[in-house]
């Protein structure tokens, strides 16, 4: 299939693409983006053009029929299309047959012939270098949502990621904000052989397309469900009402609901020797920081903000925060959210918290890919101003946070050492010690649920 049907598949795609690119610069000349003009007759043929021209590139790379289930609601019944789950760059199939606008990334525009093609759906552009990109999104997105109809219907998935299709992972709000009806459209590719997935660690973009046109046939399946009108409740809490959605969708594909987020990814996939052991209470911990809506660490500033609430924090020497307190030193209102994540820290259950282990937390989860500058982090909070030495039972609240475990017990890793005074040890030795030993938690640390504590066979551990 290499040698002979996939050359002529991509020089037919090519072809398609190509021929739709003057129908689509045609129709863009001179138009704004920011209003919509009457469609007149010649703007009509050009798009039954290009639906014909794009069906015809698909059916070239393999879709030769796609089935479609239900009926789509008109634009002026519902603006909104909600699909899921998205998992593929495939997932632009029902776009080019309804020609219905998306969400897209600003740098989309410049691709070459792809680029004007986007361009002639009427795309909601996201300014990802504009800290005010999210609110801003919404905002054109409730203005074209709330027209009556003028614009074309918007097609989001609301997922914001590509996954695998074994589950549908949270919903971001943007589509729900309006709180008008929404339509939700489930996808499949119910082939036996999966090309069609590109996901966070999967093939690469080329190779995807190369396995799904070497495929004789591609078979997909859209279905339109039911239009969903939400509540005085939802209207008024978009979690709830994306939530509900996807609930509804979820069942109509038979899937799992799958309580992880776009950001959570590197949480889960954490690597090195200080990767997280168990991101359970680490992801409910993000889950509940991403509520707070922290625009700092959203911007880039990651580093510098956590360094400087890092130098705040030793200052306070481990003293308890109350909820008022640990608040202020957010400068953030006491709210439902903030009382959940200062309750998590609670360890005594005196409404006591060490925020130091909060900026441990913050680091890990948002940084989980740098673990060692996350424990440099903590070193500078906990270590003695005049010798740099962390004291071993303040090293085990470190290490606790860091890998998500309890009961972290570190005689292992003191015996090791055989130096003079185990009971404490700076950064640096520390940090040679880690570099020497790849195996280091594994090895050294001893806490619940450890590795070692679990049944052998053939000598392997499960953890290897």
């Amino acid at each position: 299939m290499s040698v002979t049907v996939f050359p002529v598949r991509l020089l037919l795609v090519s072809f398609f693409m190509l021929l739709g690119w003057p129908f689509a610069f045609a129709a863009s000349l001179g138009r704004s983006d920011y209003a919509i003009e009457p469609h007149s007759w010649w703007m009509r043929f050009i798009d039954v053009c290009l639906r014909v021209i794009m069906r015809a590139m698909w059916f070239c790379g393999g879709f030769h029929w796609i089935k479609v289930k239900g009926e789509r609601a008109t634009p002026t019944e519902v603006p909104i299309l909600t699909a899921a789950p998205h998992s593929s760059y495939f997932d632009a199939i029902p776009v080019t047959m309804i020609m219905c606008s998306i969400l897209t990334k600003l740098e989309s525009r410049s691709i070459p012939v792809w680029g004007t093609l986007i361009s002639y759906i009427r795309p909601v552009y996201v300014f990802r270098s504009d800290q005010d990109s999210r609110r801003k999104t919404v905002e054109e997105i409730k203005r074209r949502a709330q027209s009556g109809g003028e614009w074309p219907q918007i097609m989001i998935f609301p997922e914001g990621t590509c996954t695998n299709r074994s589950g549908i992972i949270l919903f971001k709000a943007g589509a729900f904000i309006p709180g008008l009806p929404v339509q939700p459209v489930v996808l499949r590719y119910p082939n036996k052989l999966d090309t069609i997935s590109w996901t966070w660690q999967g093939p690469g973009a080329f190779k995807i397309l190369w396995l799904t046109l070497c495929q004789f046939h591609n078979p997909m399946e859209i279905e339109y469900l039911p239009i969903y009108t939400p509540s005085p409740e939802e209207k008024e809490n978009p979690a709830l009402f994306a939530t509900n959605v996807r609930k509804i969708m979820a069942k109509a594909l038979e899937l799992p609901l799958v309580d992880l987020s776009f950001d959570d990814r590197e949480i889960s996939l954490s690597q090195g020797p200080l990767r997280i052991r168990d991101c359970s209470s680490l992801l409910e911990f993000h889950q509940r920081v991403c509520r707070l809506r922290r625009v700092e660490l959203r911007a880039g500033r990651t580093g510098e903000v956590l360094e400087e609430q890092a130098r705040r924090a030793r200052k306070l020497q481990g003293d308890g925060l109350s909820l008022e307190a640990f608040a202020q030193f957010l400068n953030l209102p006491v709210t439902d959210a903030l009382t959940q994540i200062h309750s998590l820290f609670d360890q005594h259950g005196d409404g006591q918290i060490d925020v130091r282990l909060y900026v441990i937390a913050l680091s890990t989860v948002h940084r989980p890919l740098k673990s060692m500058e996350t424990l440099k982090l903590a070193f500078k909070m906990y270590e003695n101003e005049e010798n740099g030495y962390v004291q071993r039972e303040d090293l085990a609240a470190i290490f606790e946070i860091m890998l998500g475990v309890k009961k972290v017990e570190l005689s292992g890793l003191f015996k090791s050492l055989g130096g003079p005074d185990t009971a404490k040890i700076t950064h640096d030795e520390l940090h040679h010690f880690i570099e020497q030993h790849p195996f280091f938690v594994q090895d050294y640390l001893d806490f619940e649920n450890h590795p070692r504590s679990q049944p052998k066979s053939n000598g392997h551990s499960k953890d290897d």
